[in-house]
């Protein structure tokens, strides 16, 4: 089936079977819901493509209005965004990234504007040492910011500052953005202070639902869909191991790159089909929430020979590839890398969705 007719598809899909289930938050913006019963349907059809920070700068160029490694190599820009708030709740006007926060939304809803779907993660500083997401020295950093901890007040202002984004990403229309929101992420490991080792099971778990709970029923945040991803697991009981609950999660993702230790073209695919089994009994979407390949100079067929082997044959929402920091630090395409006319191969057919295939997954 053409990519184009992809809402086509969707919309009679709609009128013969069951409507999915609601979001996490039952009052969830018209957009937002919409989105949701979307992800569910787009991923029979194709896997939209993403890439981290795309809009904001790339291999060799930092905040020129329009421009896009994704676009610039295969004419059109990726069906996801992706967005990092690693800062905003210190209050500072640069996020980790040294992206200006004021940015931020701009682009954001520019890109919704466009039709185009958007991502969120947060890599908040550690509440103890107020050191970076990467200090997991402490083993009570999670416990300090839950309810009669030390850092609760604390927590709740960073919580405020993200409801004051959240809700301020508006269309022109005026219109609130839906964001796919990833907080708390690759916790399976012990990388972030929220990480295994560093806290239990039942502190995440609390993390995770009084964040939630919070967002939606203090602040009044409706237009969020939240998005569960751990680090490479070996099993179902690993993947669920901090589970929140059914009732707390509306997406599955895993984050998992491509290394010499890790061959992503049998393990990703392992792992996706894992996911697959997971959701099926979830009854959510699931999506590849970040990959890829650091620095690739050598492997001109990376994204056929390897990434798509991962999510081949696998009902996969979307994949994201991290961000293009510079000629030192990148992961997706850009024009003139040794990987582009694959990428081109790649993005040309049928599985892989950009911006222009999803038109209508708001509706």
């Amino acid at each position: 089936m053409n990519k184009l007719l992809f809402i086509v598809f969707a919309a009679f899909s709609a009128a013969c079977s069951d409507t999915p289930p609601l979001p996490a938050d039952p009052q969830a913006t018209p957009e937002t819901r919409a989105l949701y019963r979307n992800l569910f349907r787009i991923a029979d059809e194709g896997v939209m493509f993403g890439h981290q920070d795309d809009a904001l700068y790339g291999h060799d160029w930092k905040y020129e209005e329009g421009r896009s490694d994704v676009r610039e190599c295969c004419g059109d820009y990726p069906a996801v965004f992706g967005w990092e708030l690693g800062g905003l709740e210190t209050g500072a006007d640069r996020s980790i990234d040294d992206v200006p926060f004021a940015e931020i939304p701009r682009l954001l809803c520019a890109a919704y504007g466009r039709g185009a779907v958007n991502t969120v993660s947060w890599h908040p500083q550690n509440p103890e040492s107020g050191a970076s997401a990467w200090d997991g020295k402490t083993a009570t950093a999670v416990s300090s910011i839950l309810p009669g901890g030390a850092n609760h007040a604390q927590f709740r202002l960073w919580l405020d500052r993200l409801a004051g984004f959240f809700v301020g990403l508006k269309s022109a229309d005026g219109t609130c953005v839906p964001v796919l929101f990833r907080p708390f992420h690759e916790h399976t490991g012990n990388g972030f202070w929220w990480g295994k080792g560093n806290c239990t099971a039942e502190e995440y778990i609390a993390l995770w639902r009084f964040t939630l709970e919070y967002l939606r029923d203090t602040k009044g945040v409706h237009n969020l869909l939240y998005v569960y991803s751990p680090d490479i697991v070996s099993s179902q009981d690993n993947y669920l191991e901090f589970w929140p609950g059914d009732a707390y999660v509306d997406i599955l993702g895993l984050d998992a790159y491509d290394r010499s230790s890790w061959a992503i073209e049998t393990n990703g695919l392992r792992l996706m089909r894992l996911l697959k089994h997971i959701a099926y009994l979830k009854n959510k979407p699931f999506a590849f929430t970040e990959t890829g390949l650091e620095n690739n100079t050598s492997q001109s067929k990376w994204w056929t020979e390897k990434l798509s082997k991962a999510i081949a044959g696998v009902p996969v929402a979307y994949v994201l590839v991290w961000r293009n920091k510079d000629t030192n630090h990148f992961f997706g395409p850009y024009p003139g890398c040794v990987s582009e006319e694959d990428f081109k191969t790649f993005v040309a057919g049928e599985q892989i969705l950009l911006e222009k295939d999803i038109a209508g997954i708001y509706e």
